[in-house]
């Protein structure tokens, strides 16, 4: 095939008369332009892309690369699948993702619909690949910014319990050291009047005529002694030691029968003739006395106090019982906090002592079983 003419081709083609099949070939891949110019006689333009269109396409396809490099390959951006508009082709897959996962349809079908959930897909138009969607979900940096104000005020709460729960042991503490300096300072200051009044005893005993007064009054010195040891050892360890619970519960019994109404009726009943438990006789004794005459204020001289005592699941238990006004249930805690009293000139000491001395010391437990309003009430003491 003859050469005619030509145009803007390369030096090679410049002395080419006579186009081969195979040069042609080599030449260019599209179909020639057909010019018919007379009757059956036909020129043929053969073409090729300019070099400029080349030029652009391939700067144009390393904009693409460099696009899925930037959006896909980047090894710091967030996990991202680009896929043709029918989602039938991954176009490219990045992140953190396996590359394996490709030829797993249902788990990359699984992955698009979750990242479609958590943000709309970008639509782009890609020249190769035509009309694409970018699927994403956050990165790992974002998913931890998002979360960090909640893990933030979680720090924040933490650290405000643990200031309030050392502030409320400081508090604790503090009171302690108030409760033991008022307790020895209480013992202190009655013990010199105690041991005076012991000496114009013995000097009353003397005297005939005086000796059943100097009796009298020697049993209350002994009664003032106990008292004064009592407060001292308030704030310091007290020695526990296995006592009898039967005998020690009478033994008050028979001291409050003597120091109230007569109208008042006394029971004890026990499951066991004897309960052995490590306790101080003299502290665990205060607190019974101090729960007998709060039935008894609350009973206004007229009624019954019942003291039961056994042993469930090797607990030693002491029930008090009274047929007294009752305490309504919201007051089950309060009545044993420092100062709550239901009586006018009452410091509402008593049963925060009995708690005191029942928790801190015995390592037990003493609260309100049961109540009802003008029934009565049982509080119970668990020896442990």
């Amino acid at each position: 095939m003859e050469v005619t003419a030509k145009k803007n081709l390369s030096p090679f083609f410049d002395n080419i008369k006579i186009l081969t099949p195979e040069l042609r070939d080599s030449f260019t891949s599209f179909k020639p332009i057909i010019v018919n110019y007379y009757a059956n006689f036909n020129n043929y333009i053969y073409y090729q892309n300019s070099r400029l269109y080349v030029q652009l396409k391939l700067t144009l396809d390393d904009l693409i690369k460099s696009f899925l490099n930037e959006v896909v390959e980047n090894s710091i951006s967030m996990p991202v699948v680009i896929m043709d508009s029918s989602r039938s082709k991954i176009i490219a897959l990045g992140g953190s993702f396996d590359k394996t996962i490709i030829n797993n349809s249902s788990k990359i079908d699984y992955i698009v619909a979750k990242m479609g959930n958590q943000n709309e897909p970008i639509v782009v138009d890609l020249p190769k690949y035509g009309r694409s969607l970018i699927y994403y979900e956050d990165s790992l940096l974002l998913t931890q910014l998002k979360y960090f104000p909640m893990i933030l005020l979680i720090v924040i709460a933490i650290f405000l319990i643990i200031s309030y729960f050392l502030f409320s042991v400081s508090r604790k503490a503090e009171q302690n050291q108030v409760w033991a300096g008022m307790a020895k300072e209480s013992a202190h200051q009655l013990g010199t009047p105690i041991s005076s009044l012991m000496g114009w005893i013995e000097i009353l005993k003397m005297k005939p005529e005086t000796q059943a007064e100097g009796n009298e009054m020697a049993k209350d010195i002994v009664r003032l002694q106990q008292v004064s040891e009592r407060f001292s050892k308030i704030g310091s360890k007290p020695e526990l030691r296995d006592n009898d619970i039967n005998t020690l519960i009478n033994s008050v019994l028979s001291y409050m029968k003597l120091r109230s109404s007569n109208k008042i009726h006394y029971e004890f009943d026990s499951q066991q003739t004897e309960i052995i438990h490590k306790v101080n006789p003299l502290l665990l004794s205060w607190v019974l006395e101090n729960l007998i005459k709060n039935s008894l204020d609350a009973m206004d001289g007229n009624g019954t106090i019942k003291i039961e005592s056994s042993i469930k699941n090797k607990h030693k238990i002491i029930d008090i019982i009274d047929s007294g006004k009752g305490i309504p249930k919201s007051k089950f805690k309060t009545i044993f906090n420092p100062g709550y009293s239901t009586k006018s000139r009452g410091w509402g000491l008593g049963l925060s002592l009995a708690k005191r001395i029942i928790n801190d010391y015995h390592k037990s437990k003493i609260f309100v079983k049961s109540s009802s309003l003008e029934e009565g009430t049982t509080i119970r003491i668990v020896l442990k």
